[in-house]
């Protein structure tokens, strides 16, 4: 018999598997919501801080019966911060995010903070990850890493970002070098901390920003470069990529990442991204516009129509929003386990 993490993995790597996993990744993909957080009684912004919380608020997010893993953390600042950015933490009602840049030009990049791993929210998500190893060998661990292009505009202003990646080039890619070379230390330690999965969300790096062209050189490169270091390190995690927008031009390029599974936003048709991407396993994307504004029955619709559509895991198409009601949660693992027993 299938465990939640047997299926997780045998659907990511295109084994057997009885129906497909409905998961919640967590950092961009977050899984918390305002009526979990009432029912656990655990709640934002202390999770940040403690890894008891942290691991915590996502056992209970799993014991609620909406989705069939572990995530952690709830945001995309920790790489950040670490590396010098300022964060807002947010409040109950909304997540943490970046409030100052620490450098206002790539060639700035060596003023920058080198992540110290034994302190702070980075030391937080990995004790977290020991946590929630102890409290269930058979849920997968999805850990979390922020793309590496979403955290160089969280280091310094996008806009100044996305132009000197076109004309200081050299610059800009060194910074890209010493982001990936901490992601990759992060997350050889989150694997060997417990995590089962790694998954990797790139929001600012999507090829309707970048184009084609530099959706390879800087998306597709880096995110591969962190996949194959922390693979090389430990041999033993399998990865998620999120990229979100629209994937009409850069299909041939995400067929080059060197990852299973590819995760993607609600506007993305799955079957043409099967279509485009056989050698992938297909991830989502079950509206957050519907599990946060929907009904039951909607929720249900449109979770049936992405495995109809070859979705071989289910999850939902982004980070959900803070009053999405649980019981619109419920459905989607609910549904899927009702047409997975048909």
């Amino acid at each position: 018999m299938l465990t939640e993490k047997s299926r997780l993995v045998s659907a990511m790597k295109f084994e057997h598997t009885d129906r497909p996993p409905c998961i919640c990744p967590g950092g961009m993909m977050n899984m918390v919501t305002r009526e979990i957080m009432e029912k656990s009684g655990i709640s934002w912004p202390d999770t940040h801080f403690y890894p008891e919380l942290m691991a915590g608020l996502t056992k209970a997010v799993h014991d609620s019966q909406c989705f069939e893993n572990y995530g952690v953390p709830f945001c995309m600042t920790v790489e950040a911060e670490s590396m010098g950015a300022k964060v807002d933490m947010g409040s109950v009602n909304y997540e943490p995010h970046v409030s100052g840049y620490a450098i206002d030009s790539v060639s700035q990049w060596e003023t920058l903070k080198k992540p110290d791993f034994n302190k702070g929210r980075i030391k937080v998500v990995l004790d977290a990850i020991k946590i929630l190893k102890g409290y269930n060998t058979n849920v997968p661990i999805i850990a979390n890493l922020t793309g590496p292009v979403s955290i160089a505009s969280s280091l310094l202003d996008p806009l100044v970002y996305y132009k000197e990646i076109r004309k200081n080039k050299e610059k800009a890619h060194e910074l890209m070098d010493f982001i990936c070379s901490h992601l990759i230390e992060y997350g050889t330690m989150q694997v060997e901390a417990g995590a089962d999965v790694i998954a990797i969300s790139d929001p600012s790096g999507t090829g309707e920003i970048l184009g084609p062209k530099m959706f390879d050189e800087y998306t597709v490169k880096y995110i591969n470069k962190v996949i194959n270091g922390i693979k090389l390190n430990t041999k033993k995690a399998e990865f998620i990529v999120h990229i979100c927008g629209q994937m009409k031009n850069v299909y041939p390029n995400l067929s080059a990442l060197e990852c299973n599974t590819i995760s993607f936003d609600a506007i993305v048709n799955l079957k043409e991204a099967k279509r485009n991407l056989p050698n992938k396993a297909i991830m989502g994307n079950v509206s957050t516009f519907t599990l946060e504004f929907g009904t039951v029955s909607k929720t249900s619709e449109i979770t049936k129509h992405c495995m109809n559509s070859g979705a071989c895991i289910i999850a939902p198409a982004c980070g959900l929003g803070n009053n999405s009601p649980l019981a619109n949660l419920q459905a989607m693992l609910k549904t899927v386990k009702e047409e997975g027993n048909k």
